[in-house]
């Protein structure tokens, strides 16, 4: 287990709850529904990725590749670039954001495939996982 990714993880987790407990209550006088809407889903990928931070931090126990730790840098990286410029244009307007929201979803996605990567070329030898 990587004990400092999980408890990043666990404090990745704790904002998402705030923010979407902020996003459900405090928003919604401030700003109208469909900013509400992309609030949420930035808090939505964010809750996701805190869970593959969790299971990349377990997997550690049984893999050993760096490729754990470059996906869990990239969807570290993803929360702040696709969920951060969600949160920054729902409120603050911040269109400017908008180009940087892709770059987050494509670190997603590359944390998904290395964190694949890992779980393929992790050798099994004579049925026992090594």
């Amino acid at each position: 287990m990587r004990k400092g990714l999980l408890l990043l993880a666990a404090m990745s987790g704790f904002l998402a709850v705030a923010l979407g407990a902020f996003g459900a209550h405090g928003l919604k006088a401030v700003a109208p529904p469909d900013l509400i809407e992309v609030f949420n889903l930035g808090v939505q990928y964010h809750f996701y990725h805190t869970f593959a931070l969790v299971m990349v931090a377990f997997s550690g126990q049984w893999l050993t590749s760096r490729l754990l730790d470059w996906a869990a840098y990239l969807f570290i990286v993803g929360i702040m670039l696709f969920s951060g410029s969600l949160y920054g244009l729902a409120l603050i307007g911040t269109k400017w954001l908008g180009p940087i929201t892709p770059i987050g979803g494509g670190c997603f996605l590359l944390g998904w495939l290395l964190f694949a990567a890992a779980v393929w070329r992790h050798k099994v030898v004579d049925g026992h996982e090594s």
